[in-house]
Formats: C-alpha cells, structure tokens, sequence
C-alpha cells in the first residue's frame, strides 16, 4: 500500500508542466524558473507565450500570472494582450488593465475603442470607473462624442461625471440639432 502511494506521488511530481515554450518564446531563464513555481497549465503556458510572442516583457508576464493567483484564477488573457498590443496599445496600458482585473470579457471593448482613435488614457479611464462598479460610457459613444467635437479632456470629465450612454445620446442630439447636423427635412421651393 506504501509502495503504491509513494510511486502515486512520484508520478504527480513527474507531471510537470513543459514550460520549453516560454523558453522559446525568449522569455529569460530566471523567469521561467520563478514562473515554475506557479505550477502552470499547459494553457496557461500556451497563454503566455501568445502575450511573449505579441512583445509584453517577462517581468509583466511573471505578474499577469502573480494577479491570477491573487485572485484564485487561472491566466488566460494572453490572446487578448496580443491582439492590444497587436493593434498598438501600450504595454503600460495592458498591464494597468490587468492590474485593474479589466482584460477578460472587455478586453474586446479595449481594442474597439483603440482601434476608434480613442486614447489609453480615455480607456484606462473607462475600465478604471468599470472596475469600481460605477457607470461608465461605452466605446461607441464615446467615439460618437469625440465625432461631435469633443476633446480628449472633455471626454474624459464627461467619464469622471459618471455620464451614461443615455445621457450622451441627449448630448450628441442637443449638439446635432444646434449645429444642424441632424436630419433635416426641407421643402422643395415651386
């Protein structure tokens, strides 16, 4: 029965993931070592190549696992870090939105709104509001505001006010209409 067991055990141990594809990946020997002591996934490993690979540096990809762990989770938002930094979001900006508990789900909302022109900061100022659980503007109407002509600081107090998409909506209509930009049926003169 002892035999048994010790030969259970010497199998769990041998059970280690492979993590060669960091390694590969060019991530430094001493932070595959410190990331061995997470016991990673396969697919947490193949979620961190994925974010190695689209240029997020080791010292970040060893924290992306540490905030997993501190949060009970397994990491899996290396396919939505590369496709941030892909499109050009700053690392910085990645790493804040990690920290932040904001990948996931809204990283696809992320990359809207930077493929929308809209700033870092406007969407670090977002997922701040988001994480905090208090009304935020979406990407869309947000991008509809900067189409209006409002600047990046106005949006940006328009996000601290709390304002809602709602409320923007009656924005762009008061600004439409006094700009003339709203449909406007006219009359054929005879």
């Amino acid at each position: 029965m002892l035999a048994a067991f010790a030969t259970l055990v010497g199998c769990k141990r041998q059970q280690q993931t492979d993590l060669s594809p960091l390694d590969q990946a060019g991530t430094w020997f001493s932070n595959v070592q410190e990331l061995r002591g997470y016991n990673l996934s396969e697919a947490e490993v193949t979620q961190l190549v994925a974010a190695r690979q689209a240029g997020l540096p080791d010292t970040n990809c060893v924290e992306l696992v540490r905030l997993a762990r501190q949060r009970n989770q397994t990491f899996s938002d290396g396919d939505a870090i590369a496709d941030l930094l892909g499109t050009g979001v700053d690392s910085q900006t990645v790493m804040e939105l990690a920290r932040l508990n904001q990948l996931g789900p809204w990283a696809g909302e992320a990359l809207t709104m930077h493929l929308a022109k809209l700033s870092d900061a406007i969407i670090l100022e977002v997922a701040g509001r988001r994480a905090a659980g208090q009304p935020a503007l979406s990407g869309e109407k947000l991008a509809e505001l900067r189409d209006t002509g409002y600047s990046e600081s106005q949006l940006i107090e328009l996000i601290e006010r709390g304002t809602t998409d709602a409320q923007a909506d009656q924005i762009i209509d008061v600004h439409n209409r006094v700009s003339g930009r709203g449909f406007v049926r006219r009359r054929r003169r005879h």
